[in-house]
C-alpha cells in the first residue's frame, strides 16, 4: 500500500514564494491586474479579428492563435496562484498537477512555433509581396496549425507520463506556485536523468531551433529592405514588423534568463527566481494586445472605432 502510494500520490502541497509569505497577498494583488488585463486585451483582440473581415488574414489569424494560447499559458497558473495567495488553499492532486504542467509546456512550445509561423508570414509578406496569397492560402495555413498543435502536443505528452513512473515517497511539498516538469520530478527519490535529459532535447531542438529559423526570416527579411530605393518603402516594411518583434523579444529574453539562472545562478535567491518565473508567465500574456495595439495601426483603427461606437 505504501508503495502504491507513493507511485500514486493523492496530491501535493505548493508553498507559493517561499521567504516571501508575509506579502503573499500584495503579491496576489498585482498578479489578479495583471491577469485581467490578459484576459481583457486578448479577449478584444480576439473579438476585433473575428468580427473584422479586413483582418481576415494570416498574419491576424496566426496573432489570434497567440492571443489564445497566451490565455491558455496565462490561465493555467494564475488562478491557482491566486487561490494560493488568498485563500491559503496550497494543495493540488497529483492529476491536476500533471493537467497544470502539461499546459504550461503545452502553451510554450505553442508560442515558440506561433511566432516561427509569424516570422514566416512577414518574411513572404515583404520578400515575395506579389505572391504572397498564392504562398500562403488557407489550405497552407491549415496545414501550418494542424502542424503546430501536433508538434506542441506530441512534444509535452512523454513529459506526463516520464513523471507518472515516478515514486515519490520523499516529499510533496513543491517549493514553487505552479507545477513544471523538472520541479515535480525533482521530488522523486529515483533516477530522474530520463528527465532532465528530455527537457534538455526539447528545449535545444525544439525551441533553440525555433529561435533560428526566426533568425534566418529576419536576415532575408532585412536584406530585402535595405535593397528597396525608397526610404519610405523601408519604413513601412519595417513597421510591419515591429510588433512581432517585441513580441519575440517579450516571449524569449526572459525565458532563457529564467533557464539559466535555473541552471547556473545557484547565487540567486530562490524567491527571486520563483517570483521572475511567475512573472514570465503572467506579463507576456498582458503585454501582447496592448504592442500588436499600439504597433499595429489595422487594430488600432479597429479599436478606437470599438469604443468609440459603445460610448455613442
Amino acid at each position: 500500500m505504501y508503495n502504491l502510494s507513493c507511485y500514486n500520490p493523492s496530491s501535493f502541497i505548493l508553498v507559493g514564494i517561499p521567504g516571501l509569505e508575509k506579502i503573499h497577498i500584495w503579491i496576489g494583488i498585482a498578479f489578479c491586474v495583471i491577469y485581467v488585463v490578459a484576459i481583457m486585451g486578448n479577449c478584444i483582440l480576439l473579438y476585433l479579428i473575428v468580427v473584422e473581415h479586413s483582418l481576415h488574414e494570416p498574419m491576424f489569424f496566426f496573432l489570434s492563435m497567440l492571443a489564445t494560447t497566451d490565455l491558455i499559458l496565462s490561465t493555467a497558473t494564475v488562478p491557482k496562484l491566486l487561490n494560493n495567495f488568498w485563500l491559503g488553499d496550497q494543495e493540488i492532486t497529483f492529476s491536476g498537477c500533471l493537467t497544470q504542467m502539461f499546459f504550461l509546456h503545452f502553451s510554450f512550445i505553442m508560442d515558440s512555433a506561433i511566432l516561427l509561423a509569424m516570422a514566416f508570414d512577414r518574411y513572404v509578406a515583404i520578400c515575395f509581396p506579389l505572391r504572397y496569397s498564392t504562398f500562403l492560402t488557407p489550405r497552407v495555413i491549415i496545414k501550418l496549425v494542424v502542424g503546430i498543435v501536433v508538434r506542441s502536443f506530441s512534444v509535452i505528452l512523454p513529459a506526463v507520463f516520464l513523471l507518472k513512473r515516478l515514486p515519490y515517497c520523499r516529499t510533496r511539498v513543491i517549493p514553487h506556485t505552479y507545477c513544471e516538469h523538472i520541479g515535480v520530478a525533482r521530488l522523486s527519490s529515483a533516477d530522474i536523468s530520463i528527465n532532465i535529459w528530455y527537457g534538455f532535447s526539447v528545449l535545444v531542438m525544439i525551441v533553440l531551433s525555433d529561435v533560428i529559423f526566426i533568425a534566418i526570416s529576419y536576415a532575408f527579411i532585412l536584406r530585402a529592405v535595405f535593397q528597396l530605393s525608397s526610404q519610405g518603402a523601408r519604413q513601412k516594411a519595417l513597421s510591419t514588423c515591429g510588433s512581432h518583434v517585441c513580441v519575440i523579444l517579450m516571449f524569449y529574453t526572459p525565458a532563457f534568463f529564467s533557464i539559466l539562472a535555473h541552471r547556473f545562478g545557484h547565487s540567486v535567491p530562490r524567491h527571486v527566481l520563483i517570483l521572475f518565473a511567475n512573472l514570465y508567465v503572467a506579463i507576456p500574456p498582458a503585454l501582447n494586445p496592448i504592442v500588436y495595439g499600439v504597433k499595429t495601426k489595422q487594430i488600432q483603427e479597429k479599436f478606437i472605432l470599438l469604443f468609440s461606437l459603445k460610448k455613442m
